[in-house]
């Protein structure tokens, strides 16, 4: 085989090799990630999985909101579910218990953002790893929540 033809065949190997990577890589920056569940945050993350689980309030947010719905208008109900739930709203987040039940509770991708791209490609440049009060403060508002303690939960607590 005459060296030009190898180096023909091999730059076609490396282009086809590189044709999948770059639409991935297009792919990502083009396509909005979605909100996935906290479920599936936990086959790599078990430790954080299970002590937000156990020790976060947040877990049984939505609960709260239910022993509140019966004296809120429609507005006000809608307006709680954007901070007692994972995603209302937005794509793949919370529609309604019956349709989208694993939403349903503040989970990691409330703090951490939509985890549909990190969880396909496992890099971490591709989830908030690190949450600041700023972050907290979407929800946690001073007018709202007056006696939310930032620093335990972030640095102590949560997971």
């Amino acid at each position: 085989m005459s060296s030009f033809r190898f180096m023909v065949l091999t730059a076609c190997a490396v282009w086809v090799a590189a044709v999948p990577y770059a639409r991935a890589q297009e792919a990502k920056t083009t396509v909005p990630a979605t909100y996935v569940g906290s479920k599936k945050c936990q086959a790599c993350h078990g430790g954080e999985y299970a002590r937000f689980e156990k020790y976060s309030r947040m877990t049984r947010s939505y609960s709260d909101v239910l022993i509140m719905k019966r004296g809120l208008t429609r507005e006000e109900y809608q307006k709680c579910l954007e901070c007692h739930t994972t995603g209302f709203g937005k794509p793949g987040g919370f529609r309604s218990a019956k349709e989208t039940p694993r939403m349903k509770e503040v989970g990691c991708e409330a703090c951490h953002g939509p985890g549909s791209i990190h969880v396909q490609s496992s890099d971490p440049k591709d989830i908030k790893k690190v949450v600041s009060e700023t972050d907290c403060q979407a929800c946690h508002a001073g007018d709202r929540i007056k006696a939310f303690r930032f620093r335990p939960m972030l640095y102590g607590g949560a997971h």
